[in-house]
């Protein structure tokens, strides 16, 4: 859809309650050159209104890593990808522990344990050493304690929120109707479910997705009001990086495209966490601080599961340079 500086001006009824279109966001997230710096600024205010100047922050465990038996062709933990990473299986009570306090030394006041593998639909060994991980994190630490496990059913789910967990992180990925292109070993219908089990369960939900898989700015939008019809409370939002992905999906996305898209996501869903992930640092580089004036307010810390981010400590100064 051609591009009109009226759909900025248009747009401005978010800060007043109102709520842009589908056609509305397309429009927007085509945003041309000499306009984008009018839709950052709008994304901004919007922001400053429904979240004030507060950045959300969070650290994460690779808990299990690799072997898993999905084919996303996104993911260096595939079995199905040849990239080279370090696997191995659930850690230690203690390792997991151990890594909970690496995140409370920084002053973060969450940490999610992520875990490899098509999820937990029925109780096993491994998700009840995963309850007792979680019990001992929260006693010991006082952490709050996030968890993604891949799909879960209402009973699993029902069990994390009893043993205190406060948010699941399960990522659409990309827009339902362009998932398929991506995996084909689950339907998007399973990823649907679980974000609902959470939902039901009384915990929030983390859920986004990866942009640069080859979709085009309508399956981008497509997805931010996916997530607004689920009501997501948190949007990470990932930029593919071809970094230890050989068998990737790939689209080219340029920083422009990055920022429109983070910016369209925070006019459709006003009053949430949106949040930049994988990619921060390699892809946006120096355009990094300028999407946290576009609409973000959420960044996760100390490296992305398989991919190395920066230091802790250089994210917590930059944090400070923002606020």
């Amino acid at each position: 859809m051609k591009f009109s500086s009226d759909a900025i001006i248009n747009a401005y009824k978010v800060l007043d309650d109102g709520r842009i279109s589908f056609s509305e966001a397309l429009t927007l997230i085509g945003t041309d050159a000499p306009h984008m710096m009018d839709l950052y600024s709008l994304a901004d205010k919007v922001r400053q209104k429904y979240c004030r100047n507060i950045i959300n922050t969070c650290g994460l465990t690779n808990a299990k890593s690799g072997e898993c038996s999905e084919n996303c062709s996104f993911c260096a933990q595939s079995s199905h990808n040849p990239a080279k990473i370090n696997t191995y299986p659930l850690k230690t009570a203690t390792q997991i522990l151990s890594d909970a306090y690496k995140i409370k030394k920084y002053g973060l006041g969450s940490f999610c344990i992520v875990v490899s593998g098509y999820g937990y639909e029925a109780v096993n060994d491994e998700f009840e050493k995963i309850l007792m991980s979680i019990r001992q994190i929260i006693r010991e630490t006082g952490l709050e304690v996030h968890v993604s496990l891949g799909v879960l059913s209402n009973e699993t789910a029902q069990m994390l929120k009893d043993a205190g967990v406060k948010i699941v992180n399960h990522n659409l990925e990309t827009a339902p109707s362009f998932f398929h292109n991506v995996c084909t070993t689950h339907s998007v219908t399973k990823r649907i479910l679980t974000v609902r089990a959470v939902k039901k369960a009384g915990m929030k939900i983390c859920s986004g997705g990866i942009i640069g898989l080859g979709e085009e700015p309508r399956e981008r939008v497509e997805m931010a009001f996916a997530l607004k019809d689920l009501d997501a409370d948190i949007i990470p939002i990932n930029i593919l990086q071809k970094v230890n992905r050989p068998n990737s999906a790939s689209g080219k996305i340029t920083v422009p495209e990055i920022l429109n898209t983070v910016a369209v996501f925070r006019l459709v869903n006003p009053d949430k966490i949106i949040k930049i992930a994988a990619g921060r640092e390699t892809i946006l580089t120096d355009y990094q601080g300028l999407v946290f004036h576009a609409g973000a307010n959420g960044m996760i810390m100390g490296g992305y599961l398989t991919l190395g981010g920066r230091s802790l400590e250089k994210d917590k100064n930059f944090i400070e340079t923002l606020n």
